[in-house]
């Protein structure tokens, strides 16, 4: 009990070891879960306060500037470094990234890592194919071995102390914000009576319920973007897009192409794949606030392109079969014929693609940011001079 009253406060609070704990089983640490359960059941406080429109707008925008928030920072920055800030900037977007409610960045970077290098394996630790959809959505994130962060694992963000901190106080952040908004809503009940918004009421829909709902939402590209959507790309891993999971995730959900090439900022590697964090992203690259947006390599988008037409020939083929196969006139096969190939494109397009191992020459395998690190290779290095 007292171990899990310091663990709340203290992340890196392990006296039996870290290493010790990531080889225990898989097990839900009830004591150390309870402020995950009581962010759940804060959305329960619906019921005593009410709603109002600021409200519950508040609790819609804050769930989307959020995720822009989990996918742009913890995602895209601190688990791939996919463009680059100062030493200042990076502070800034891990304590943005903290109101997300989803543990310190470093924590989620170095389980983002692990993740990609066994996905869909053994070692997976919310891979769904190993562990089931429930364990993989929300099951491991309870489990004591998943809660220490391996910082020999992200030595190249463990360097800067502030981050560190960060990371091993990861409640100070989310608290301060939730008090925060409490403050919004008692001022703007004091100031605009008529707007019918209260303190506790801004606190439970924009802090409670916009958090569990983000964490949902996130959860989902654990869970769903390793069962369903399209396989583009061949990979050692079950990944797949869906643009259902696109928009919910603000581009996430291109999950098939990220992991065919990590590196990149934007997921949805062609114009018609709807990927807002990378618009975010590259709005903000024009502040000069960020930096160095890494693209998708030429050789990458052909390979998705071939893949692409051989999808689309072999759909072709299967309705071409279909009508030779019923035989009938030219005229009563126009209808029927679409209606196959619609079919058979459907089909192949989410049919199994076989998996390869990544080309070294195209994709950047995390392991690499740990070379970059010993090369004296950083993202907070200072902005490139303007024509260099």
């Amino acid at each position: 009990m007292t171990r899990a009253l310091i663990q709340w406060i203290d992340s890196d609070y392990c006296p039996e070891g870290a290493a010790r704990l990531r080889e225990q089983p898989d097990r839900v640490d009830w004591l150390r879960v309870l402020p995950f359960i009581f962010l759940h059941a804060g959305c329960l406080g619906v019921i005593w306060v009410g709603w109002s429109p600021v409200a519950v707008w508040a609790a819609v925008a804050l769930y989307f500037i959020r995720m822009f928030a989990v996918t742009g920072i913890h995602h895209r920055y601190f688990s791939h470094k996919t463009y680059s800030t100062s030493r200042f900037g990076q502070f800034l977007l891990a304590v943005f990234a903290a109101t997300t409610v989803q543990r310190g960045s470093l924590w989620w970077a170095y389980h983002h890592r692990h993740h990609h290098q066994h996905s869909d394996q053994a070692e997976d630790a919310h891979s769904p194919h190993v562990h089931g959809f429930l364990w993989s959505h929300i099951g491991w994130i309870t489990s004591r071995r998943n809660f220490p962060t391996d910082y020999s694992k992200i030595r190249d963000l463990a360097r800067f102390p502030e981050l560190v901190w960060l990371n091993r106080f990861d409640l100070v952040v989310p608290t301060l914000f939730a008090v925060a908004l409490f403050g919004v809503g008692a001022l703007l009940e004091r100031v605009a009576p008529g707007l019918g918004t209260t303190g506790p009421q801004m606190l439970v829909w924009a802090f409670f319920i916009s958090t569990t709902v983000l964490f949902h939402g996130t959860a989902c590209i654990n869970s769903m973007a390793h069962l369903m959507g399209r396989r583009r790309f061949r990979t050692e891993d079950d990944s797949r897009n869906s643009f259902i999971l696109a928009i919910i995730t603000l581009g996430e959900g291109w999950h098939n192409n990220h992991h065919r090439y990590q590196s990149s900022t934007r997921n949805g590697f062609y114009w018609w794949e709807v990927d807002p964090t990378y618009y975010g992203l590259k709005l903000l690259s024009w502040t000069g606030f960020i930096w160095g947006l890494k693209p998708v390599p030429q050789a990458v988008l052909d390979e998705g392109a071939r893949a692409e037409h051989a999808a689309s020939v072999a759909a072709a083929e299967s309705a071409a079969q279909a009508r030779r196969e019923h035989g009938s006139s030219p005229l009563k096969q126009v209808i029927p014929a679409a209606a196959a190939i619609a079919v058979a494109t459907v089909q192949a397009a989410n049919s199994e693609a076989p998996r390869k191992t990544e080309s070294p020459a195209v994709h950047k395998d995390v392991s690499e940011l740990a070379h970059e690190l010993r090369s004296g290779q950083t993202s907070s290095q200072t902005p490139p001079t303007p024509g260099a």
